[in-house]
């Protein structure tokens, strides 16, 4: 497992060392020594795990730092812990009303600065496994529905908002079935994994979102695609399912899983009249022999 690395945000250049040679070897570590410098390092490069700050600094105090590390979402889930002269309970009670997660009175002890970090990064990484698995299939490690239906609504907006095309492929495993049926759930697990691998491994860019949407059912997403791309992308994935050869002996289509793939490709329409759409063609697919895409009025080849 990669360190940690930890933020500390201090104006004395002795506290500076003092946590240095209290938590150097064990995390990477970052320094700032003002708040306008400790929120500038959250937005340039790697964004740190933990973050240990002092209150009173030369510009703002670390009351507001926190305040706005909170209100941003690409840092709100990082840990801040105060480590601080001001031990009153009353500014210990400001410190966490502002969202630190723990607060610590100078004079400190290596072992309790130590034994904090520790833990706060154990509930952090506890807390995104925990949000991992809410948007993960359990079967597959795709993106689950309910991660899905949020990607689908966010880039319906953003794309509506800046007139982009987003493409949207729905896929479905044909005779799915009669799979199971035939060689048994174990078999057909098995068959929903390949699958998922060699969708996912058929997209090109980082961006493209593949989702396990149902039972045989997937989605991809693909940001910024006009329908020439996004059929680009769907006839990858139809030759990669095709290239693993699994066999289905009760298909009646071919004798190896194949899938049909529904597509649809524009700007300005909503997210459930985007999945509609999509839907349609891939019921079209299916009625029309399946293993092969549709979109619009038109047929591509696959068989």
């Amino acid at each position: 497992m990669p360190q940690a690395t930890l933020l500390v945000v201090d104006d004395e250049p002795a506290n500076i060392e003092a946590l240095a040679a209290v938590l150097d070897p064990h995390y990477e570590l970052r320094f700032a020594m003002t708040g306008i410098d400790a929120l500038a390092a959250m937005q340039d490069g790697p964004l740190p795990d933990l973050v240990l700050l002092d209150v009173m600094l030369p510009d703002i105090d670390g009351f507001e730092v926190c305040t706005r590390i909170r209100s941003d979402p690409r840092t709100a889930g990082i840990p801040v812990i105060f480590i601080t002269a001001l031990g009153q309970p009353a500014q210990e009670e400001l410190g966490f009303g502002v969202g630190a997660v723990d607060y610590i009175a100078k004079p400190f002890t290596a072992a309790s600065v130590r034994a904090r970090v520790r833990n706060h990064l154990e509930l952090k990484r506890n807390r995104e496994l925990l949000q991992r698995l809410a948007i993960t299939d359990a079967l597959t490690g795709l993106a689950n529905r309910r991660h899905f239906d949020e990607a689908l609504r966010l880039e319906v907006q953003r794309h509506r908002r800046h007139g982009l095309s987003l493409g949207l492929a729905l896929i479905d495993i044909d005779h799915f079935k009669r799979y199971n049926d035939h060689y048994g759930h174990p078999k057909g697990d098995e068959c929903l994994n390949m699958v998922s691998n060699a969708l996912a491994g058929s997209l090109r860019r980082a961006s493209d979102l593949v989702a396990r949407v149902g039972g045989e059912e997937f989605a991809i997403l693909m940001p910024e695609t006009d329908l020439e791309g996004a059929l680009s992308v769907a006839e990858r994935g139809l030759a990669a399912v095709a290239s693993l050869g699994i066999p289905h002996e009760v298909s009646t289509t071919q004798q190896c899983v194949t899938v049909s793939i529904g597509l649809h490709a524009g700007v300005d329409i909503d997210d459930a009249q985007r999945y509609r759409a999509a839907d349609q063609q891939l019921y079209r697919a299916k009625a029309a022999g399946r293993n092969q895409i549709m979109w619009d009025d038109t047929l591509s080849m696959a068989k």
